[in-house]
């Protein structure tokens, strides 16, 4: 069973597969475009977004291709997720977080971040996790809602991507250059080590991943 941490970098411009869950890195490439700053996995295909370009990317299982793309629902996209259906995004620019319908562009449903600068997204199963630039917070929605269950202070003060693991809730700080790994879905940090670069933004636990030279071609019409 593959199970390996991702992340991106707006400085670097990369994407990189760490080994495992550690600071080690078995790849990186470069991201579609210049300015990535959210990640997520479907099971299959790694997805990008990227904040100059406004646009969502789903690449080609876990390699840099790109299988299609499409404009994200604010100028600003963020923080992506995947809840086993539907893809998430968020946009500090709309101050919205956004539910798709399964991959595409279409909108299920929408609602407003817990703060003003949502950065980061995750989903547990059944809650969705957001975490925000301006408030410094880290949020657990109830289900898929804008309610609040909890939040906590960050350990740094620029939080953005946020990552499921299935047991335990990853996170990474752009001004710390910090990825930690919380126990379980509580504020208790069970490790942390430096990002491969200097501006993190983005986190993704790729699980059961297709081999890298397997691409399924979907197109979005």
């Amino acid at each position: 069973m593959l199970a390996n941490l991702w992340s991106c970098d707006n400085d670097a411009n990369k994407i990189y597969q760490h080994t495992d869950a550690s600071s080690s890195i078995t790849t990186c490439f470069s991201s579609p475009s210049t300015t990535p700053t959210g990640m997520t996995f479907d099971g299959t295909n790694i997805w990008s977004c990227d904040y100059g370009a406004s646009k969502i990317y789903q690449q080609c299982g876990i390699t840099s291709s790109v299988n299609t793309c499409f404009a994200s629902p604010g100028d600003t996209p963020y923080g992506m997720a995947w809840d086993g259906a539907n893809l998430w995004s968020c946009d500090p620019g709309t101050d919205k977080i956004y539910q798709h319908c399964t991959i595409t562009a279409t909108i299920n449903t929408c609602f407003s971040s817990p703060s003003s600068y949502p950065t980061g997204l995750a989903h547990d199963g059944t809650n969705v996790w957001s975490c925000d630039y301006n408030s410094g917070k880290i949020y657990k929605h109830t289900g898929n809602s804008s309610s609040i269950t909890t939040c906590w202070d960050s350990p740094g003060s620029h939080p953005y991507g946020l990552t499921w693991d299935g047991t335990n809730l990853w996170h990474v700080d752009s001004n710390e250059d910090k990825i930690y790994q919380y126990t379980g879905a509580t504020s208790t940090i069970l490790t942390c080590f430096a990002s491969p670069s200097t501006k993190p933004t983005g986190l993704a636990w790729e699980l059961d991943a297709v081999a890298s030279t397997y691409c399924q071609v979907i197109i979005i019409g």
